[in-house]
C-alpha cells in the first residue's frame, strides 16, 4: 500500500461534543470510515464494542483522558485535539497516558498528516509518536511561551529520549 493511500478505508472514531468538528473531520479524512460520537458514553460504547484502526479525542466535554486509557488499553492509537484543554498539563498528561500525538483544533486542517504518521508507524511497528511533536514544537512555543518545558524537564528529557522518533525511522515513515 502506498503512503499516499494509508488513510483509505481506515476506520477512524472521532470523538467530540462539537458536531461542526466532527463533519470537519469528516470532510478532511473523507479516505476513511470515520465513526462519530459526541459524548463519553457513546464513544465509550464505540470503544468497546468495535474495532479501530485509530481514536481523535477531544479533552473537554467528553471526559478525553478517560476515553484515551480505553483506547490505549485496547491498543487503538489515539490522536487527542483540543482546544479549551490546550495547555501543557494537558500535553504532558495525554501523552504518559498513551496518546500518540497532541493537536491543536486551529491545526485540525493538517490531521490527516498527523494520522498518516501515526499509521505508519503503527504498521511499521515504531511504538513513538513521530515527528508531530517537530512539527508543533513553535507553535506550542509560542502559545505556551519560552522556556514552557522547564515545568516538567525531567518529563521532557526522557521524551527527547525515548519517544522521538530517529532520522533513520523517521526517513521510514515518510
Amino acid at each position: 500500500m502506498a503512503e499516499n493511500d494509508i488513510l483509505k478505508g481506515k476506520k477512524i472514531l472521532a470523538v467530540d461534543d462539537e458536531q461542526d468538528i466532527l463533519e470537519t473531520l469528516e470532510e478532511i479524512l473523507s479516505d476513511c470510515n470515520v465513526k462519530t460520537a459526541t459524548s463519553f458514553e457513546s464513544a465509550k460504547e464505540l470503544l468497546e464494542t468495535e474495532t479501530y484502526d485509530a481514536a481523535i479525542l477531544d479533552i473537554m466535554g467528553v471526559r478525553g483522558f478517560d476515553l484515551l486509557e480505553i483506547a490505549t488499553d485496547k491498543k487503538i492509537p489515539a490522536l487527542m485535539l483540543t482546544a479549551h484543554g490546550l495547555n501543557p498539563d494537558n500535553l504532558v498528561g495525554s501523552i504518559k497516558i498513551g496518546a500518540k500525538s497532541y493537536i491543536p483544533k486551529d491545526k485540525i486542517s493538517d490531521i490527516d498528516i498527523f494520522l498518516k504518521e501515526v499509521l505508519l508507524a503503527k504498521k511499521m511497528g515504531v511504538e513513538r509518536p513521530g515527528n508531530w511533536f517537530s512539527r508543533l514544537g513553535s507553535y506550542f512555543d509560542n502559545r505556551f511561551g519560552y522556556g514552557w518545558k522547564n515545568k516538567d524537564k525531567k518529563f521532557w528529557t526522557e521524551y527527547d529520549k525515548t519517544f522521538e522518533v530517529s532520522k533513520e525511522e523517521l526517513q521510514g515513515l515518510l
